[in-house]
């Protein structure tokens, strides 16, 4: 078997591992839309929260009902509304919406219960009427008060998955529907949840639905993997105006953009990630837990992944980076020892632990540094850190004072002047430059002058 294969695999199983190490015993509300429930899809989506839940995840289950009761509201011909996504109907319709919510709820734990797990439906939820509103009364519409978390949490402690029905109980025992994505995203805000998932059909945030900012990054099938909270704002802003969107179809798009919303909020009140996942893909909810951008979009605060310096415990990882760019001639390459000699000049861009990418900036005199073996793992290639880590060393050297930094290259000039390096002479190299420069590998030469950026020339 060839090496590459094997050497892929082992990186996915690491992925794995690092993923279940880090999340063991994290607390993940899942939501999931009922289209999703009654689809063909649904089985292998429990089996794969089985699993979750089995890799030592506390799995909290929050099922939408909005198909069951429109159904059975309709069979009863009792009408309704919808007044900022909460359903206002009548009060005599209360008893058939708790009848249908429970329903959907005990569906999603006989599924559980069919791979040998326990999950318990239970009234952890206090509510209050929303009452009067802007002169709109919302009548059986109710929202959170108050969350019984000492049940939650011995449920929990004992291995059993709680399930939420979208209803809430008032102190005297009246029964409020609830919207089932805010109770998710209150369920995790209220239990700082490491994640929080919407699980919907055809849940994909491209550019054949959506506006996307101009210097948003995406994945190879053109869909948004990843954005943090300044991200998502400028993607709200641009996707303000329905009729603004492209080959839209209004409820998907309407509930993408709505779920977006509650996104930010949770992640600014404290929930560490929410990730919005196409239900209709197999597999979806594990490749976004174990892997570094998965299959879906997350939001997430600025501090997803970061920059830092090079430590000497990073060289063997940095040199496994950097392996299949030395094989396709893209660096040179770089032995163990002399990255014991030179790990201070890089930096490195640490996600979840792992090392994706690497640079250094070597500073030959007061005037002139390299910036050299920059290596993008190619899962992150197409999320913005190759210019982020050219960016972050520029202005490093300018820290220092230094006049101008090059690059050597034999493949990548056009990425390089895409990010504004111009070419330059091989006899403007610093002396101790030049002598290593290898006539054979015929390395071109390009600069950016930060004197000249400095000053506004750029």
């Amino acid at each position: 078997m060839e090496e590459k294969p094997i050497l892929e695999k082992a990186e996915r199983i690491r992925d794995v591992i690092r993923y279940i190490k880090r999340f063991k015993n994290a607390a993940v509300v899942i939501h999931i839309d009922d289209d999703i429930i009654d689809s063909p899809l649904f089985v292998s989506h429990i089996r794969d929260i089985a699993l979750i839940h089995q890799a030592g995840l506390r799995v909290i289950i929050v099922p939408g009902a909005r198909k069951k009761i429109d159904e059975i509201l309709s069979q009863n011909k009792i009408s309704w509304t919808y007044e900022n996504g909460c359903r206002i109907t009548q009060s005599e319709a209360i008893p058939l919406i708790r009848n249908a919510a429970f329903e959907v709820a005990n569906n999603v734990m006989t599924s559980l219960a069919g791979e040998n797990l326990t999950a318990v439906i239970g009234n952890w939820v206090r509510a209050r009427g929303k009452g009067v509103l802007g002169g709109v009364d919302f009548g059986t519409a109710g929202e959170i008060d108050k969350l019984d978390d000492n049940t939650i949490q011995t449920v929990l402690d004992n291995g059993f998955i709680p399930i939420f029905p979208c209803i809430g109980w008032s102190l005297n025992g009246k029964p409020y529907n609830i919207s089932s994505a805010q109770l998710a995203a209150q369920i995790a805000t209220h239990l700082q949840a490491d994640k929080l998932f919407f699980l919907l059909p055809n849940a994909e945030l491209s550019e054949k639905y959506f506006l996307i900012p101009k210097d948003q990054g995406l994945s190879p099938e053109g869909c948004v993997p990843a954005m943090n909270i300044e991200e998502l704002e400028e993607f709200l802003n641009v996707n303000s105006e329905t009729n603004e969107r492209k080959e839209v179809q209004e409820s998907s798009s309407e509930k993408i953009i709505s779920l977006l919303h509650l996104a930010k909020i949770s992640v600014e009140s404290g929930v560490t990630r929410v990730h919005i996942l196409n239900g209709s893909i197999e597999g979806t909810l594990p490749c976004e837990i174990f892997s570094d951008l998965g299959s879906g979009t997350m939001i997430y605060k600025s501090n997803y992944g970061k920059f830092r310096a090079m430590r000497r415990e990073d060289i063997s990882a940095v040199l496994s980076l950097i392996r299949p760019f030395v094989s396709k001639e893209i660096l040179l390459p770089r032995s163990e020892q002399q990255m014991e000699s030179e790990y201070n000049d890089y930096i490195v861009y640490e996600l979840d632990g792992a090392i994706r990418a690497c640079a250094a900036l070597h500073i030959y005199d007061r005037t002139q540094a390299e910036i050299a073996a920059l290596a993008v793992d190619e899962t992150c290639a197409h999320i913005g850190i190759g210019p982020k880590m050219i960016e972050y060393l520029i202005e490093k050297a300018k820290t220092v004072s230094i006049e101008s930094v090059f690059i050597l290259t034999t493949q990548t000039a056009d990425w390089f002047e895409k990010q504004g390096f111009v070419a330059d002479s091989i006899d403007t190299l610093p002396e101790r430059r030049r002598e290593k420069w290898n006539p054979k590998r015929g390395s071109k030469l390009f600069r950016l002058n930060l004197k000249k950026q400095t000053n506004g020339s750029l």
